[in-house]
């Protein structure tokens, strides 16, 4: 009879009542997500308590998600899934570039803008910041009319939807390659700002020591359709905490060269991206 009698028993009763799930790869992910939770639980030998403080964590990180935030998704970059499905599934064999997390303020549908054109579209105070490079493919051909998306903090640290000095949609813009794959656009150069630590995720961060703060970056989406869409970041070379993020999305050809011209009156940014073949899928975006 299949009747619970130990605890052992628990997990060949649950896998066997998965097995009638006619999708194949679902009915496989999820019996190894089974097999893995039992054996977390019996590892650590979870007690009632931990389980229900485990339970109000979730609830919490879905309750704490809203329009100006993703907890969920913020959570899984905090424990370092984000970064590992990212580089799990691009892993360049043919030079393409490397793939980062998405992270928690992408927005869909940002304003196209013309080459060479600004992003910053409020008063926004900082070091000016000149981008440009070229878009190719795996063969090293360039890639016309792909599109980059392009976000970041600015720098005092936010995104604008988290900031009401900041007009809807500033630093964010989208930019199509010329004949030659290559792109230009100006902003401002972001600054390295603090994960939110206003709800769940930050009581975990400050349980476990660990510090919010992530490097400076510029966020990428690049894509052409018969491509597979990039995701991707560009790193300040110059950030204290490139070595900490707190989110590890930092890897070493992320890191750009942001180099200050004239006394540091401007600073530039050249960084050219390669496109892998495959399918144009973009990810859901997790704020509205």
């Amino acid at each position: 009879m299949n009747i619970v009698t130990t605890p052992e028993s628990v997990l060949q009763i649950t896998l066997q009542a998965m097995e009638r799930t006619p999708d194949p790869r679902l009915r496989s992910v999820m019996a190894a997500l089974t097999r893995h939770l039992h054996a977390f639980v019996r590892e650590v030998e979870l007690t009632e308590d931990e389980f229900e403080r485990a339970l109000e964590f979730l609830v919490a990180i879905g309750q704490a998600s809203g329009e100006t935030k993703n907890e969920v998704v913020l959570a899984a970059d905090l424990l370092g899934v984000s970064t590992l499905v990212a580089l799990q599934n691009n892993q360049d064999p043919q030079g393409e570039s490397p793939a980062a997390l998405l992270g928690p303020f992408w927005r869909a549908n940002a304003p196209f803008c013309d080459g060479g054109e600004s992003i910053a579209r409020s008063e926004t105070p900082g070091v000016p910041l000149e981008v440009a490079g070229t878009v190719r493919d795996t063969a090293g051909r360039p890639v016309a009319d792909a599109t980059l998306d392009v976000w970041q903090a600015s720098p005092v640290g936010l995104y604008e939807n988290q900031d009401p000095a900041q007009q809807d949609m500033n630093l964010r813009g989208r930019f199509r390659t010329d004949a030659e794959g290559r792109f230009h656009f100006r902003s401002v150069r972001p600054a390295g700002y603090p994960v939110p630590t206003d709800g769940p995720c930050g009581d975990l961060l400050r349980a476990q020591l660990r510090h919010p703060n992530r490097p400076a970056h510029l966020h990428f989406m690049v894509s052409k359709p018969g491509h597979k869409v990039l995701v991707t970041q560009v790193f300040a070379d110059d950030d204290e905490n490139l070595e900490s993020d707190p989110v590890f999305g930092v890897t070493r050809r992320l890191i750009g060269r942001f180099e200050p011209q004239q006394g540091g009156g401007h600073a530039t940014l050249q960084y050219d991206f390669v496109l892998e073949p495959g399918e144009m899928k973009f990810p859901r975006p997790p704020i509205p």
